[in-house]
């Protein structure tokens, strides 16, 4: 025990190495994610990592380190990765609430990452290569490799796969929204030529829906069917985007009925967003919500992407929004859930050196977020973490170019961090942070 009572500003200084090596898995950039987020402190969609996607280059070799569930933090010499295998694991902790799970990159489905999937998540999401344009980048093509591997992945290892996201206004490829002269739908004037294009519009999203849900119904049962709609700054409070600009809200009912005619009656559908615990944002979305089932669309539930902060969101907001919606006898999941160091205006950098109150803090936080999913079991179908450990996280350089973050359950060393215990075994945490604080 002796060295779990080490300061835990020691710790974050032995864990904070260098980045994982290589780039994205399927070719992001930092800039797509930038282009992906709202606000930290309101949760937002993450889109592509700003680095990373792999294991760091010779982890799979590196030796098992001594560290275990007495002695979390072995801090007498510096860490090396590894997956800690008498620690608790996180989906059998949580078995009689609710399904755990964690976005992944095709990189990451072997060595150590694969690893401490494997022991901790019940539950898979690609990061980003069931995007539609990784899957479906031209009109007459489909990519299936990338998915494909996440799918049999699971598979091999007794997981659930949810997939994301059948539509979405990033990450989608420009020809949807091309007229057949190959010039922006957006950019007609005469009515008559656009509503010629919104029917072919709808027509390719039907297309594209019942394609991709037709391949994998056997595999995937939850769906994101389409991804951040609503902005409350925007006129009506829908997103501005070329499908809204061309098709209304009718995309969305498209691609909802699409959905359920191509994957059965056993198929959850959702309708995903960031800043749901946002009353204002929350209200358009129920609003919007309810229209579409009044009208026999068939949405089955809300995902709340959940990127949060240390300083914010209140947990209180987050499971109100959560209620409100199960009144419309809709299910709730916790889609992309991780927690930035930094609020949104923080431009801020703690280096290396990450304060041990902000440490703390988080681990409270997450204890705190924990307590209130576990007392409303009831209306949460699952949690899904937006990564897996802090070496690869879409928060690095985002918003701020060179800022690294750690918003995860383990640190870069895959190694578990004082959020972990305070997530499956708080009565360690009360003894970390007493003896940071000495």
């Amino acid at each position: 025990m002796a060295a779990l009572l080490v300061a835990i500003a020691a710790y974050w200084l032995a864990t904070s190495g260098p980045e994982s090596a290589g780039g994205d898995a399927d070719g992001g950039s930092g800039k797509a994610a930038a282009a992906d987020a709202g606000t930290i402190a309101a949760g937002n969609e993450t889109g592509q990592p700003a680095d990373g996607g792999a294991d760091a280059a010779g982890q799979d070799e590196a030796p098992v380190a001594e560290a275990s569930a007495d002695d979390p933090v072995a801090a007498e010499k510096p860490p090396v990765p590894s997956v800690e295998a008498d620690i608790p694991s996180l989906a059998e902790t949580y078995a009689e609430f609710f399904p755990i799970g964690a976005a992944v990159e095709p990189g990451q489905l072997a060595g150590l990452k694969a690893d401490l999937l494997k022991k901790h998540v019940n539950m898979i999401v690609a990061e980003n290569v069931m995007k539609p344009d990784a899957i479906h980048p031209t009109e007459d093509s489909y990519n299936w490799t990338n998915a494909d591997k996440i799918v049999e992945f699971a598979k091999t290892n007794g997981m659930a796969v949810r997939f994301h996201a059948l539509v979405w206004h990033n990450q989608v490829g420009a020809w949807f929204f091309k007229d057949p002269d190959g010039k922006p739908m957006v950019d007609e004037t005469d009515p008559a030529k656009r509503e010629t294009n919104k029917k072919l519009l709808l027509e390719r999203l039907d297309k594209h829906v019942r394609t991709i849900v037709g391949r994998y119904k056997d595999d995937i049962k939850s769906w994101d069917v389409v991804n951040e709609v609503v902005e409350p700054g925007d006129p009506d409070g829908m997103r501005a985007s070329d499908w809204y600009k061309i098709a209304g809200t009718d995309y969305i009912e498209t691609a909802f009925r699409a959905a359920r005619e191509a994957g059965g009656p056993d198929v959850m559908l959702y309708i995903n967003d960031y800043g749901t615990d946002d009353p204002r944002k929350r209200d358009i979305l129920y609003g919007l919500v309810k229209d579409m089932l009044d009208k026999g669309v068939p949405i089955d539930g809300v995902g709340h992407q959940t990127h949060i902060s240390v300083h914010g969101p209140l947990v209180a907001n987050i499971i109100e929004s959560m209620k409100k919606f199960a009144e419309l006898g809709l299910d709730n999941l916790v889609t992309e859930l991780d927690m930035s160091l930094y609020a949104w205006n923080d431009r801020g950098d703690y280096g290396d050196d990450v304060p041990s109150y902000i440490v703390n803090r988080q681990a409270e936080r997450y204890r705190e977020l924990f307590d209130a999913f576990k007392a409303n079991k009831g209306i949460l179908g699952g949690v899904v973490f937006w990564g897996i450990a802090d070496d690869h996280t879409w928060l690095h350089n985002f918003p701020v170019q060179g800022r690294m973050d750690a918003p995860l359950l383990f640190d870069k060393q895959l190694h578990a961090k004082p959020a972990f215990w305070a997530v499956v075994d708080p009565s360690k945490l009360e003894e970390i942070v007493r003896k940071s604080e000495e």
